[in-house]
């Protein structure tokens, strides 16, 4: 005598299955679905949390395929699972960065470019402000700049040329016969 199952949502209800066996065939499609969707998710959810839960749809899949149907079953929804898991990493790896969704997320600006290079004081030449101790201020084209020497003491007042801007250091050295 075959046991139906029905599923009851607010009055209606909808048979399900008609032995406990082919549930357990529902659940682990149910699982990896589940997973697999989760994982996907994970792309662009910030947090951790849908993929980690993804991951456990997926071993809970796998552990509910073992019980229910065996070894030999067990072993090819793992087999399944693992090569979906690979063939997903690898699409996603060489479509999603150049996809729609993904230009929403992905950043195109360059990191850690500040924007604060000074290529336009090389050669200009200006006064000490503080005495530079190898770094100290000078003004030079009118404004104050951060400024460090070559490795000498120069007093304030000191007319200075600039001979290297490297990033945010502007180098000086005094002039000796201005």
């Amino acid at each position: 005598m075959d046991t139906v199952i029905t599923w009851r949502f607010m009055g209606a209800s909808l048979p399900v299955s008609t032995a406990a066996g082919d549930l357990a065939g529902w659940v682990v499609g149910a699982l990896i679905l589940a997973g697999a969707a989760l994982l996907l998710l994970e792309t662009v959810l910030p947090g951790l949390i849908a993929g980690v839960l993804g991951l456990i749809c997926l071993l809970s899949g796998v552990i509910v395929g073992y019980a229910k149907f065996g070894a030999p079953t067990g072993n090819l929804i793992l087999l399944g699972v693992s090569a979906g898991l690979v063939v997903g990493t690898l699409a996603w790896m060489k479509y999603f960065p150049s996809s729609r969704i993904a230009k929403v997320f992905v950043s195109e600006t360059t990191v850690g470019d500040l924007g604060v290079e000074k290529p336009e004081l090389l050669n200009q030449t200006g006064v000490t402000h503080t005495n530079l101790r190898p770094s100290g201020t000078a003004v030079i084209n009118g404004r104050r700049v951060d400024v460090v020497t070559e490795g000498s003491m120069i007093d304030r007042g000191t007319p200075v040329r600039v001979i290297a801007v490297e990033g945010l250091r502007v180098v000086v050295r005094a002039i000796e016969n201005p």
